[in-house]
């Protein structure tokens, strides 16, 4: 029986003969090129494009379109004016001090470590600070926002825009309508003291953070802090209401959902009403039942068709206003309306509790 070993090696000579009996070299004495994998042909990244750092009296920040969805670093800057424009996987801030800071999106967590005396706009899925002193933010945060050995902290509803702005928050897979600004859980309490409160009522964006200075790369992005041009609805939140008298008023999946719940907030709040709480969220027949009780079988189809926006507006005379809303201006749309104030506030504790335990707030 034979082996493989014992045959003889018959190394090629590296030279060939063609048809007519001439030698031919060619290529055979070249190197075969390496094989090429999908990650060599990556383009390089330069962690320089993702990080802030040891700024001083500058005005930084990135333009729409640099960071597209990556993280991004800032950290050991002093008396800056920083923009994020765009939106991004995660953004970090770290021992910065007396800084204004604007950033676009954030489809994971904000986490602010080590700084003092800042001022924010913040969009984002989770925010944590940790171990600061006296920061101002203007929030928009889907889930509950958390403080952390941190004092003199003050939160007040997300107010901005630039022409980018709702894309950014359709890339960063969050909702303008899941905004628990007011909701804060202090992790590290301290008995007889508060270490944070919500910004005055009338507090405006312009008053903390500036529109980027004319004289900067930003100054092309055209900013609006005016509340009525926000992305995101300016509600009360966990401020006490005015009034007893308060209305739940739903929007059911389709196209027009969000242009049809900013219309209502315009109309609503043009009578003199407050938005106190919005939110969207998925709902199940089973979830129908629960909230919209007698009315559920109205709405068990159209709930199988996506998420549902629905808004709590208060005031006296709220519910007979929704309703003549409804009726003139959404004729064509189905909607929930609270029938009566006797039953409004059932209503809307049905259906934020329920919202709340889905998004497990």
């Amino acid at each position: 029986m034979g082996c493989f070993f014992s045959k003889k090696s018959k190394r090629k000579s590296g030279k060939e003969l063609t048809s007519n009996g001439a030698e031919n070299t060619t290529n055979n004495n070249a190197e075969a090129e390496p094989k090429q994998y999908s990650w060599d042909k990556r383009e390089k990244v330069d962690p320089n494009d993702y990080t802030l750092k040891g700024a001083k009296d500058a005005t930084i920040g990135r333009l729409p379109g640099k960071l597209n969805g990556q993280q991004l670093v800032i950290q050991d800057c002093e008396n800056c004016d920083i923009y994020v424009f765009d939106h991004s996987a995660t953004i970090s801030i770290d021992d910065c001090i007396n800084c204004r800071v604007v950033l676009g999106p954030v489809k994971g967590s904000v986490f602010i470590r080590d700084c003092k005396d800042i001022k924010c706009v913040v969009a984002c899925q989770q925010f944590r600070t940790r171990d600061c002193k006296k920061a101002e933010v203007f929030l928009c945060c889907s889930t509950q926002p958390i403080i952390e050995a941190s004092t003199g902290m003050k939160f007040g509803c997300y107010q901005y825009y630039y022409p980018e702005l709702a894309f950014h928050f359709k890339d960063a897979g969050l909702s303008i309508f899941n905004n628990n600004w007011s909701n804060v859980h202090d992790f590290t309490p301290v008995s007889g003291e508060t270490n944070w409160s919500l910004l005055p009522e009338d507090a405006v964006v312009p008053d903390y953070v500036p529109p980027p200075d004319s004289e900067s790369e930003f100054k092309g992005v055209r900013v609006s802090t005016d509340a009525g041009r926000s992305i995101v609805p300016l509600t009360r939140g966990g401020r006490r209401k005015d009034c007893d008298e308060s209305c739940l008023f739903v929007f059911f999946s389709g196209d027009y959902t969000t242009a049809n719940a900013r219309k209502l907030i315009d109309e609503a709040t043009g009578k003199g009403f407050i938005l106190i709480q919005t939110k969207e969220v998925a709902m199940r027949p089973e979830d129908a039942n629960r909230v919209f009780q007698g009315s559920a079988e109205d709405f068990t189809e159209l709930i199988s068709k996506g998420p549902v926006v629905a808004l709590e507006l208060n005031g006296d005379g709220v519910v007979e206003a929704c309703r003549a809303i409804a009726n003139e201006v959404f004729s064509g749309t189905k909607v929930f309306v609270s029938e009566n104030k006797n039953t409004s506030g059932r209503d809307v504790d049905n259906f934020f509790n329920f919202a709340d335990m889905q998004m497990g707030l």
